[in-house]
């Protein structure tokens, strides 16, 4: 059975860079136990964090949406709805039948 990919999905950018951290800690938490729950994970926070300013927002957004298309769930944090992209992320999941996942309810399973 091969590797299903998961994509998470949360908050990056913050009004501090310790709040910015503080989200890529976060994500990047979420990606471990994911990892270890057998997935292969594309963590975006952990990708390009500290890209900021090099590219416009678009590239990364437009970027990370066809990196989404190929992937087999995404896992929106808990926090995902403070973040514009995150929801146009997860918009484009249910749009296009990926299904989304609460991290908490694959722990569970």
């Amino acid at each position: 059975q091969k590797m299903k990919v998961a994509y998470v999905a949360g908050p990056y950018r913050a009004p501090t860079p310790y709040q910015t951290l503080r989200n890529i800690r976060e994500a990047e938490y979420a990606a471990l136990k994911l990892w270890k729950m057998g997935y292969a994970v594309i963590c975006p926070h952990k990708n390009t964090s500290l890209f900021d300013g090099e590219c416009d927002d678009s590239t990364w957004l437009d970027g990370y949406l066809e990196i989404l298309k190929r992937c087999d769930l995404i896992v929106p944090l808990p926090n995902w709805l403070e973040s514009e992209g995150s929801q146009v992320e997860v918009l484009y999941a249910k749009k296009h039948n990926i299904p989304v996942y609460d991290l908490a309810e694959l722990v569970e399973r």
